[in-house]
């Protein structure tokens, strides 16, 4: 009989990780494990992934407020800080506004409007339109911002968040202005120490603010890149990635991640003689299209992988050929002739016609979204997902 089956995917459950745990010896134990449990075969070219909130649990990356604030302090002194282009989110920066209010005498908050970068709107772009404002040229003070749109609450999460936020700066003795714009030299006009809270664009914000004169510039990255008082800290994102813990802490993205998924992958190597690919992934890259959210508030989707999940994939469009090249065989003599176009096409496929529609994205990316669909973020219990026959085709 032929094979029936492509692609499957398995979400493996695995103890809590707290800090100091063996993420290796856990993740490898568990992957082990539950092959011997399920009865399948651990095979060449299976992919084991790891979410990153269980690596950094394991490596215990988490700060206080007060090292947030100390490394705030440090950068700007007394000057007033804009705080420009962050996302709205209770859990991805409620507390590390909290500890950027606590670090400095007063913030100047200005949103992006009528969404954050990721999509969660202040407003509906709709009514915009109707208000005649235009996003791209138009700053808002808050009392304008009121006037036009009232007070709206989040769809999703029924805050305000206008008001939700400026609460916890003032909570932190802060003074605090908030302003709307969308042009990042905006916020010269109020101060010249800025921060950019922005995550994917965060180099174009600073690029803007410098040339307009701004004086002490950052970007989340820059905080908490090194330790401060003996704190987590990521050299490379800082505090971008990071979530609430407690009311009083944040886990960052973890750092120092290749040696992490190289050394699963040899002793899945030493223990089943099999070559299993491995990475870490966060949020995974897609949108919702109601809720209009992209996911992926993480600076990147995997910190770390195995050399095997570089690039992007190389696939043919089998409609494609069964439309075009093949349009007039049927049954077996179809199938045959789809195997052997697949089995001989070209190592690179960027611009072929048959390869029109297929998914020219970072496999990293890809398979971190599988990955991240598979887990969820609440109650499932499975932050390790395996994957088997994602490199298979119609041929296999």
């Amino acid at each position: 009989m032929s094979r029936l089956v492509g692609t499957v995917v398995r979400g493996l459950r695995c103890p809590i990780i707290n800090e100091g745990d063996n993420i290796v010896d856990i993740a490898v134990e568990t992957a082990l494990e539950t092959a011997k449990a399920e009865g399948y075969e651990i095979k060449d070219k299976d992919i084991l992934t790891l979410t990153e909130s269980i690596v950094a649990r394991a490596q215990g990356n988490y700060a206080t407020l007060d090292h947030i604030a100390k490394d705030v302090k440090a950068k700007f002194g007394d000057e007033p800080v804009g705080v420009i282009f962050p996302i709205l989110s209770r859990n991805r920066f409620a507390n590390v506004l909290r500890g950027i209010a606590r670090g400095t005498k007063k913030v100047i908050l200005m949103l992006s409007y009528p969404s954050d970068e990721v999509g969660n709107h202040l407003v509906d772009i709709d009514e915009l339109d109707v208000k005649g404002v235009n996003p791209w040229t138009d700053t808002l003070t808050e009392a304008e911002f009121r006037e036009h749109f009232g007070y709206k609450k989040h769809t999703f999460t029924g805050v305000d968040y206008i008001e939700y936020y400026k609460e916890l700066i003032i909570a932190e003795g802060a003074e605090v202005e908030v302003i709307f714009s969308n042009n990042a030299k905006t916020i010269v006009e109020y101060t010249k120490s800025v921060l950019a809270c922005d995550i994917h664009s965060r180099f174009r914000t600073k690029r803007h603010v410098i040339a307009a004169g701004a004086t002490t510039v950052y970007s989340l990255d820059n905080i908490l890149s090194e330790s401060i008082d003996g704190s987590g800290f990521n050299a490379e994102y800082g505090l971008l990635g990071s979530n609430k813990a407690t009311e009083d802490t944040v886990k960052l993205f973890p750092h120092t991640c290749q040696p992490v998924v190289d050394e699963i992958a040899a002793r899945l190597k030493e223990a089943t003689g099999k070559n299993v690919e491995v990475m870490i992934y966060g949020d995974g890259a897609f949108k919702d299209p109601v809720g209009k959210i992209w996911e992926l508030a993480d600076p990147v989707v995997s910190p770390a992988f195995t050399a095997g999940l570089a690039g992007t994939p190389n696939e043919v469009k089998l409609k494609y050929l069964a439309d075009n090249n093949f349009s007039h065989l049927r049954g077996e003599e179809l199938k045959a002739a789809i195997s052997e176009h697949i089995k001989n096409k070209n190592e690179d496929l960027v611009g072929a016609m048959e390869a029109q529609g297929t998914t020219p994205r970072q496999l990293t990316d890809l398979i971190g979204s599988l990955s991240d669909l598979t887990s969820g973020s609440g109650d499932k219990g499975t932050p390790m997902i395996y994957i088997q026959g994602y490199f298979d085709n119609y041929t296999n």
